[in-house]
């Protein structure tokens, strides 16, 4: 996963995916080479997050929670990945209180569509 330094919503977002039965690993960049990482794997600008992961070679973007990440290997779409744009509050890593904002988990087609693959509501 590329994350920039001390993110902690992206070390929460870790520890989220171990609790699953994931294993990941940080690697820590610089914020524009992070933003150059996301747009050359495929991230369309619009629905970039704080962290980036690559899971059997789909991008996770964001605070994607683990079972859309199940989901997403056991459907294999021919697809870039998934993404959740921005920091949601109440979704992997942003789950910090009670409080939990409505968003979506957004399906990447290799030509920069979307469709939403999951949505989550809010509180």
């Amino acid at each position: 996963m590329q994350k920039t330094n001390g993110c902690g919503c992206c070390l929460a977002w870790m520890e989220r995916m171990e609790e699953n039965g994931f294993a990941p690993q940080g690697d820590d960049m610089f914020a524009g080479l992070l933003v150059r990482y996301k747009l050359d794997m495929g991230v369309p600008p619009r629905l970039v997050s704080c962290h980036t992961a690559v899971v059997e070679g789909y991008v996770i973007e964001g605070h994607v929670p683990a079972a859309d990440i199940r989901r997403l290997l056991d459907e294999r779409p021919d697809a870039v990945g998934l993404a959740v744009p921005g920091m949601p509050v109440g979704s992997p890593g942003m789950d910090f209180s009670d409080d939990r904002e409505a968003f979506d988990v957004f399906l990447i087609g290799r030509d920069e569509t979307t469709e939403v693959f999951s949505t989550y509501p809010g509180n």
